[in-house]
């Protein structure tokens, strides 16, 4: 029956939770987001989106609103380098053009507190979404053969409030309230690196000693990503590993002599500005199920790997454009519960054998290996460099990162008639279904 779907409730109003809501209130679900934080985030997290999120962002109007923007651009050249700048590899955006047009292919720059202010400013204007800030969802996950609901706690007071709904989706990051609900404080499959990281947003000109729009420096001590992340002002995304087990203060008290044996010119403090820093550890996990009866997960809350390579938040986005449209098929009577499952079951395979492997090989690629020795071992790299002299292989290199779409309206029409998976009560999941890695050779596999 066309719109069955009364509300959905939405844990989290980060980039994924905003997409969630605004892609149902396109179709008019009206749907309300709780998020324990007073207002959105500000760190400096994931600035690029790939090929399969700008394809979720462009069909739902949320591109044409970016690219207002004056500091959202498109991403010319990646490569990688040596520590002390030498040049090894690359590949060039501006490949996959063809015929003097801007392929819809290429990545697209824009930081992610921006993003979230185009997805608030579109919400607010289909009215079908209320977003409620300083509500925190309590644990517990409970649910009938008819609805889900959660208590939430009003942060300034205390005032704690039972909210239902057809369904609850934990778009709440990676300590999601909602997973650990369902699943328990210490389910989440995967591990965690040895190694941390800390973001930062820095002011410095690296175009002047001729990087590209983003450099990923290999290295088994100094690895880092430095990525132009500004059209305006010479502002970079300088994203470090660091010895694991420091505290902030001492995190902190190293960064100058991180950034004068990282960054080229080998500047000094008060040469550069660091407008932000982010410490953060980093992980390789995924849920063992995305859906348990009526709660649902994606994004952070569903599956984490390392941001190297971007992988992180165009995973999440095309989540969320998947699971978009299974609850609107749902919603229209074009397709039965059973939708949710194959939402589950696809993503967590797409996990498993892209975006897991691929992303793994990317950070190891950056600081467990001899930069010597890259050109001749480092097979990946050597595709890369080949492909730099064949357009044809440049392109299939770029478009391989599309595999992680899936159209799960060809699969409306059987979920009607599809007994639904036994995955609608946390005791028969498998808990043990993902256990780590299982590494690729290269990105192109």
């Amino acid at each position: 029956m066309a719109g069955q779907l009364k509300k959905v409730i939405i844990v989290g109003a980060g980039p994924a939770g905003l997409f969630l809501a605004l892609r149902l209130a396109q179709k008019g679900i009206s749907t309300t987001v709780f998020e324990t934080a007073s207002s959105a985030s500000q760190q400096p997290r994931a600035t690029h989106y790939g090929a399969p999120a700008v394809y979720e962002l462009r069909r739902a109007g949320v591109l044409a609103e970016m690219e207002k923007d004056p500091d959202c651009f498109l991403l010319n050249k990646f490569c990688w380098r040596k520590l002390d700048g030498t040049y090894l590899a690359g590949i060039d955006g501006r490949d996959l053009n063809e015929n003097g047009k801007t392929s819809e292919h290429r990545i697209v720059v824009c930081a992610l507190n921006k993003v979230v202010k185009v997805l608030e400013g579109m919400v607010a204007k289909l009215g079908m979404t209320t977003i409620k800030y300083g509500h925190r969802v309590l644990p517990g996950a409970e649910q009938d053969g008819e609805k889900a609901w959660v208590n939430v706690q009003r942060v300034a007071d205390g005032v704690v409030e039972r909210h239902e709904a057809d369904y609850i989706v934990g778009c709440d990051g990676a300590s999601s309230q909602i997973r650990r609900s369902l699943f328990g404080d210490r389910v989440y499959p995967g591990y965690t690196w040895e190694n941390q990281i800390v973001a930062t947003n820095t002011l410095y000109d690296f175009s002047k000693f001729n990087w590209d729009d983003s450099n990923f420096i290999i290295h088994p001590e100094h690895s880092f990503m430095a990525a132009k992340i500004s059209e305006t002002q010479p502002l970079w995304r300088v994203t470090y590993t660091e010895v694991t087990g420091l505290s902030d203060a001492e995190i902190l008290a190293r960064q100058a002599w991180k950034f004068e044996t990282m960054l080229p010119g080998h500047p000094k403090p008060g040469e550069y500005t660091v407008v932000q820093t982010s410490p953060y550890k980093i992980h390789q996990r995924c849920s063992p199920t995305f859906r348990v009866g009526r709660y649902l997960l994606a994004a952070d809350a569903a599956h984490l790997c390392n941001p190297f390579g971007g992988l992180g938040l165009t995973g999440g986005i095309v989540d969320v454009g998947g699971l978009a449209d299974c609850l609107v098929g749902l919603h229209e009577g074009k397709a039965g519960e059973a939708i949710l499952d194959e939402y589950s079951r696809v993503r967590i395979e797409k996990f498993k054998t892209i975006i897991d492997p691929i992303s793994t090989e990317n950070f190891r690629r950056l600081y467990d290996q001899d930069p010597e020795l890259v050109l001749e071992k480092d097979e990946f790299i050597k595709i890369v460099r080949a492909a730099e002299e064949d357009i044809e292989m440049s392109r299939k290199l770029q478009l391989g990162p599309l595999a992680i779409l899936h159209d799960f309206t060809q699969s409306f029409e059987a979920s009607k008639a599809a007994r639904i998976a036994p995955t609608n009560s946390p005791e028969k999941v498998d808990t043990a279904a993902f256990t780590g890695p299982s590494l690729l050779a290269s990105a192109v596999n």
